[in-house]
């Protein structure tokens, strides 16, 4: 039938994943990873060559793509992008920050866990 809007249930939403190459590979054979009839991938392999630029690009495009439900990010590559990450005000896609094999977990950096803090009024122990 042309003219019809596909829609995308919960069920249809993918992960992206923004991260190191041991992160995204992990993801990788785990069956998270998808490339669609366009060539557009859910993820993003960040190393030290990669520019700031190309980090933003590829958040702005998971974040305003339909078929993505949550974006998984390494937290010391959120904090490239930090400004973006926290503009970032809407439920779906989710951006979850997650540690990296060679980078602690930081809590007080996360947006997410500082929204929450703020919504029980400061007083969770991190």
């Amino acid at each position: 039938m042309p003219g019809k809007k596909k829609f995308f249930g919960g069920s249809d939403l993918k992960i992206a994943v923004i991260g190191d190459e041991d992160t995204v590979t992990g993801f990788m054979l785990a069956g998270v990873g998808q490339r669609d009839g366009e060539g557009r991938t859910n993820f993003v392999v960040v190393n030290p060559k990669t520019r700031r630029a190309d980090i933003e690009d590829a958040f702005k495009n998971f974040t305003t793509r339909k078929d993505i439900g949550m974006i998984m990010i390494n937290q010391h590559i959120a904090d490239d992008i930090r400004y973006l990450v926290d503009l970032h005000d809407k439920v779906i896609p989710t951006i979850l920050e997650i540690p990296s094999k060679d980078k602690p977990f930081d809590p007080s950096k996360d947006s997410v866990l500082q929204r929450v803090k703020v919504f029980f009024g400061g007083n969770i122990d991190m």
